[in-house]
């Protein structure tokens, strides 16, 4: 059987940040940043659990960065989240991660599987359609009816290559799955054994050391498919909470802005006080009262810190390439519609709500100037 091609390594990365030439959209962590892994385990004299090719201190540090030592820090979150999602990993528990969307659950497990098995690929997608054969495997059916069913014309899917290779696998939006298909990790999780019933022989597939599971789900979507009391039991829950801290918020607005332009070749930056609007009102509409804790009505949208980095990439995409100029209030507020208004209909009026009652009352000219464009919200 042929084996899957093994992720990049540091010898086929040439820099640790795209430019802006760079063909793939978005490379995986192991590729983006082999560099820093690399280097990591090369100085890595730590004990390491079983199959894992970082120990837990260097993939901490993989993950929250040391600046002494050139490591950027990639996931703004309490450290002993992260220590505690290792501790569980190094275990024969699963990791779910839960929160609200854009809390960086996805971004979290992809660096640890980067860290922890040098692959962060192997990943299941949650959905009304997601069927067993994308979970575990399908076949080849020309190699199905010219030989039968076997090893050959078998073609795996991540939980067999996962269980096959001795890594970690990771199920996104597990909960938008139906129960029974949620529960086909059971045996996996529990036995740490994959029957492929369709062999001749009844060959099973027993877990190579290092597997694991990685899942994740909003807690907006909890409610949508509930996982079974016995697959809870398996996984150790974690809760990535949004940024408590408005500078931290608002420091990691800029750089992951930054860092995006950078990549799509635009130069410009939205100024300081454009961040300074666009952080505050994601922050109050999602908090559900303001700076000076009056309360006010939140949006059902989720204002996340990931949906504020995409808003500010789009004022400077549309002052780059529509007005040739430094980003306005006025800009901000067209593209702040797309992010903070997608089903409700009442969030629009929530929104003309906030403007008239929160935002007409701020002291300063750029708060006056975003308020003065409050036309461009819908009617």
């Amino acid at each position: 059987m042929k084996k899957p091609s093994k992720p990049a390594t540091a010898a086929a990365s040439t820099a640790a940040e795209p430019g802006p030439a760079t063909e793939t959209q978005r490379p995986p962590a192991e590729v983006l940043y082999a560099a820093e892994l690399e280097a990591l385990r090369a100085s890595d004299t730590f004990p390491r659990p079983p199959g894992w090719r970082l120990s837990p201190r260097a993939a901490r540090t993989f993950i929250l960065g040391d600046e002494a030592r050139g490591i950027r820090k990639k996931f703004v979150g309490h450290p002993s989240l992260v220590d505690r999602a290792m501790i569980a990993l190094s275990s024969n528990r699963g990791l779910m991660l839960i929160g609200e969307p854009g809390t960086a659950k996805s971004l979290l497990s992809e660096l640890l599987a980067a860290a922890i098995c040098g692959q962060s690929t192997l990943t299941i997608q949650g959905s009304a359609g997601t069927s067993e054969d994308q979970i575990k495997y399908s076949w080849n059916y020309a190699l199905l009816l010219a030989e039968g069913p076997t090893l050959r014309s078998l073609v795996p899917a991540p939980l067999y290559q996962g269980m096959r290779d001795g890594t970690i696998v990771r199920f996104e939006e597990i909960t938008r799955c139906p129960l029974e298909v949620q529960d086909l990790l059971l045996a996996a999780l529990s036995d740490r054994v994959m029957a492929i019933p369709e062999l001749e022989d009844g060959k099973q597939l027993f877990a190579k050391v290092g597997f694991n599971v990685i899942a994740t789900a909003n807690t907006r979507d909890l409610g949508v498919n509930e996982m079974s009391a016995a697959l809870k039991r398996r996984f150790n829950f974690e809760t990535v909470f949004p940024i408590a801290d408005y500078a931290v918020e608002l420091a990691l607005v800029r750089s992951e802005t930054q860092r995006h332009l950078e990549r799509s070749g635009v130069p410009t930056m939205p100024g300081e006080q454009i961040l300074e609007l666009l952080v505050t009102t994601f922050r109050e509409l999602r908090d559900g009262r303001t700076e000076d804790g009056q309360a006010i009505e939140r949006l059902s949208t989720a204002m996340s810190t990931a949906e504020a980095v995409s808003v500010a990439q789009a004022v400077s995409l549309r002052s780059h390439y529509l007005q040739g100029a430094p980003a306005t209030p006025a800009d901000l507020v067209e593209c702040l519609v797309g992010a903070a208004i997608k089903t409700d209909k009442n969030d629009v009026a929530l929104l003309r709500r906030y403007f008239e009652q929160r935002v007409a009352k701020r002291k300063g000219q750029h708060w006056q100037d975003f308020y003065a464009a409050r036309h461009a919200l819908p009617a």
